[in-house]
């Protein structure tokens, strides 16, 4: 078997620890369900004694059972991004950790916005990113007027990620994807001074860690943290990245031009670059990746988690089966395109949208229904919006090729389809499964000397599984459906959006 490498990859919900050979293929996966806590004035927290538990689970199960000859040789980490999880001296949590959902910056953002365009133009300019009120800096600008105790007992503000490997190793870092949206300065990928000041943070900048290559090496496992996972002590640590950059690295998008969509809890459309882009200005985000890439991207916020919404809430009864996702896409299938008339607007977060436009009040809904429609209309019409929305990415993004899809909703046919046909483009679904603990398991290998660097193991990635091509079929049927969920997004959002997309089919 010979050398193996952990990647440990901490989404909002779900917390997953795969074990990857140097070819990329996944030889034993475990997940953890992390609930996030909702709480009033729109606060999204996670409790960071359940969050360091799921991990220390999934990293015990995953590596439990490897064959006698495989050796551990790294760990590679990822996890949602921004927000801010508050650390004291000793890597500990000083309260619950704050998601990107999070809303206690809104106020904060409504005043910049009230100052006038120029401001949010000049945090755009800098970043390449729509300013979220989830994002690091915001939000800890809002714990300094709040929370001026946490602060004071704080050694540090970092993501996910960077916590979970602080308690891993006893180290304390974060890499450039982190420090460039939070918001800092995309073309130099780190920190910006001008954006800790915008935000009154200069007190408080040294709570900021200067960001190490993502694929080197952070720390090593200490020897408490080895007893908890049942991890080697002094297994060397990656510094890793964020979530959706060990996704386009894992599903093998770190190529320029290449196109990577996820389709999970989060919705988004990326095309890799080598040079940072600002365009269309005011909307996206641009992540930094490693060895001087960028990824453009567009994003809607919410994916799969409008299926999970509307499949508790519509179809109780098949919540708990194991087959429920399988059950309510025949459901939909049975549907005609066009949902007989149902539209629905896929914008259920409560941070709002960032693409087509960035609106932090956008917020889902149903529009054309009748005393006609039953479940199954409603159901295909979330199916329908979500690929609808995915096409707006597209438009926005500008360009042609495939699409390389990854996330849960990945797995589904009926999606597949939808998507390949509403935006013209081929779908494809890499070979594997875990991307984003892929991603992290081979910045860890490149850390380590595993390859040279991460052109090289990404090179050595399996190809695709699974390829969808748009049919043409229904092509009228799909552009009249187009045009009424158009309709509706415009009237929800303003003009702004349709002047952002081009409500036909590309």
């Amino acid at each position: 078997m010979g050398d193996v490498f952990i990647g440990l990859d901490a989404g909002s919900s779900v917390c997953k620890a795969g074990v990857f050979d140097l070819r990329g293929r996944c030889i034993a996966v475990a997940s953890e369900a992390t609930p996030l806590a909702r709480r009033p004035g729109g606060r999204v927290e996670a409790d960071p004694a359940r969050a360091w538990a799921a991990a220390c689970a999934v990293l015990r199960r995953a590596s439990g059972g490897l064959p006698a000859d495989a050796r551990i040789a790294g760990l590679g980490v990822s996890g949602a991004m921004v927000g801010a999880w508050v650390v004291d001296a000793d890597g500990h949590a000083t309260g619950p950790g704050i998601n990107w959902e999070d809303a206690r910056a809104e106020g904060l953002i409504h005043r910049i916005e009230a100052d006038g365009p120029g401001t949010l133009a000049e945090i755009f300019a800098t970043s390449g990113s729509a300013l979220q009120q989830g994002c690091t800096l915001p939000v800890l600008a809002v714990l300094a007027r709040e929370e001026p105790e946490r602060l004071a007992r704080a050694a540090a503000v970092i993501g996910y990620k960077d916590w979970l490997r602080a308690r891993l190793t006893g180290t304390v870092a974060t890499d450039a994807s982190e420090a460039a949206v939070a918001p800092g300065d995309a073309r130099s990928q780190g920190r910006s001074a001008a954006m800790i000041d915008l935000f009154g943070l200069r007190a408080h900048a040294h709570l900021l860690p200067d960001p190490l290559p993502s694929a080197a090496v952070a720390g090593h496992v200490t020897a408490e943290a080895a007893a908890a996972t049942g991890l080697p002590a002094g297994l060397p640590v990656a510094t890793g990245a964020g979530d959706v950059i060990a996704n386009v690295i894992g599903a093998g998008g770190l190529r320029p031009g290449a196109v990577t969509g996820l389709l999970g809890t989060t919705c988004m459309v990326g095309r890799t670059l080598d040079a940072p882009s600002f365009t269309p200005q005011g909307v996206g985000l641009l992540f930094s990746l490693p060895e001087r890439m960028w990824f453009r991207a567009m994003v809607n916020v919410a994916g799969t988690l409008n299926l999970d919404w509307a499949l508790a809430l519509l179809c109780p009864d098949l919540a708990d089966r194991p087959d429920r996702f399988a059950r309510v896409a025949e459901m939909a299938a049975a549907v005609p395109v066009g949902a007989l008339g149902v539209t629905y607007l896929p914008y259920l977060s409560e941070s709002g949208i960032i693409a087509p436009v960035a609106d932090a009040a956008a917020r889902a809904q149903f529009a054309g229904l009748a005393p006609s429609h039953d479940r199954a209309a409603l159901m295909r019409a979330v199916f329908e919006g979500v690929a609808f929305s995915i096409a707006d990415l597209c438009d926005l993004l500008g360009g042609a090729g495939a699409i390389t899809l990854t996330g849960g909703g990945a797995r589904s046919a009926l999606w597949r389809e939808m998507i390949a046909e509403v935006t013209g483009r081929e779908v494809c679904v890499p070979e594997g499964a875990e991307f984003g603990a892929r991603g992290a398991a081979m910045l860890a290998a490149v850390a380590v000397g595993g390859f040279p660097g991460l052109a090289e193991a990404t090179a050595a990635l399996p190809g695709h599984a699974e390829r969808t091509r748009p049919s043409g079929e229904r092509a009228s049927a799909w552009a009249e459906a187009r045009a009424r969920y158009a309709g509706a997004r415009d009237r929800a959002l303003g003009t702004g959006a349709e002047e952002a997309c081009e409500s036909k089919l590309v």
